[in-house]
């Protein structure tokens, strides 16, 4: 089995398995460079290579900033190790971008150039729902749809339908959770309230709602915050859960939500449209 092939498994694996990770590709190299065209390396959230190798120091420290930013913000770069000569030629000093490519410095004595394709490659984000009320159900149907990986937690005696989702546990009680970016909603309406609320607000999450009134969320609130939980934790709540769009059924509140969601998940993505 080549190293390439080597990879790309372990590539199918880590992706199955949820985890968060750069794939950075050798996609041009001119004159003398430790890789060529093609190879590969498998690059983990901390900075480790994984699997693979796309040469030595000379463009370790670019491709490896390359993929932390990638990371964060989910969007593929390219970057280009070049000779300072070249770069002085081409009118750009290292880390500047142009035409969507990072230009960075090759110090090595080889003085060869490569550029190489820093693709993040994150898992679905997580879309963990508190409750098995209508709403819910149908927050998790909806959700499926938009490519989430939806985990419904509520006591197996609330749920009277089998819910459409990735995960389901009986209780409040999440466990160990993915890296993936994570939005909660709590919609038991009247069954556990209070337990599932103070499972939400322990998880770090981008999103945190609450599928109903100001009033309600007002009383648990007091109750929570009386009872020890940290004041700004459960101020972060939204409440009512969604957008405002005289949602009326289940389905029009689970829209409404997802909405909202879609909003948060997709912020900072999207560039200005312009004039």
């Amino acid at each position: 089995m080549t190293a390439h092939v080597e990879v790309m498994d372990l590539v199918a694996q880590m992706k199955s398995a949820e985890r968060a990770f750069v794939l950075a590709t050798v996609v041009r190299t001119v004159s003398v460079t430790a890789a060529k065209a093609g190879a590969k390396a498998i690059i983990a959230p901390d900075g480790t290579i994984v699997a693979g190798w796309i040469g030595g120091g000379c463009a370790r420290s670019a491709v490896l900033k390359a993929a932390r930013e990638a990371l964060a913000d989910g969007v593929p770069r390219m970057v280009s190790v070049q000779p300072q000569d070249l770069l002085a030629e081409l009118g750009v000093k290292a880390g500047e971008s142009r035409g969507g490519i990072r230009f960075a410095s090759n110090m090595c004595p080889s003085q060869g150039t490569m550029d190489i394709f820093v693709e993040p490659v994150l898992p679905h984000p997580s879309l963990i729902i508190l409750g098995a009320s209508p709403v819910a159900l149908s927050l998790a149907a909806q959700a499926r749809t938009l490519g989430y990986h939806v985990t419904l937690a509520a006591p197996a005696a609330d749920v009277a339908a089998v819910p459409d989702a990735d995960e389901r546990i009986d209780g409040f009680q999440l466990g160990k959770l993915n890296d993936a970016k994570r939005f909660i909603v709590v919609s038991t309406q009247g069954k556990g309230d209070e337990a599932a609320l103070r499972t939400a607000v322990a998880i770090d999450a981008c999103y945190h709602a609450f599928v109903g009134s100001r009033r309600k969320m007002a009383s648990l609130r007091a109750k929570l915050i009386g009872e020890g939980v940290d004041a700004s934790l459960v101020d972060r709540v939204k409440a009512p859960a969604g957008l405002d769009l005289g949602a009326i059924t289940p389905e029009e509140i689970a829209m409404s939500i997802l909405a909202e969601i879609t909003i948060e998940r997709r912020r900072g993505q999207r560039l200005p449209v312009s004039a």
